[in-house]
């Protein structure tokens, strides 16, 4: 009796330090998921285009690059598909309010 007693202590403790180590191993896994899905979500990064603001809002590319048109030679960066689309009508007026990097 003495002996399965043992044994079943022993038992209790080796579970217990196993599963102490599992919870770490779980905290890193979710971290890496989460490091891989914020890449895969980026499409395109200010490094990317010639322009420091969406040319439709104004709003700066360093806050998201939802869409992008090659023009003149130069890469443009947009907030959105409807801004995009917006400097598509009349390129000219909005090729000003870029803010092009030099």
């Amino acid at each position: 009796m003495k002996n399965i007693s043992v044994l079943i202590i022993c038992l209790a403790i080796t579970l217990f330090i196993a599963s102490c180590g599992n919870q770490e191993a779980g905290k890193n896994l979710d971290a890496n998921v989460a490091a891989i899905a914020n890449v895969d979500t980026i499409k395109y990064t200010p490094a990317m285009v010639d322009n420091k603001r969406d040319p439709s809002c104004g709003m700066p590319v360093s806050a998201g690059i939802g869409d992008t048109v090659h023009y003149k030679g130069k890469v443009l960066g947009f907030c959105s598909k409807e801004c995009k689309d917006d400097f598509l009508k009349d390129p000219e007026k909005g090729i000003t309010a870029a803010d092009l990097k030099k």
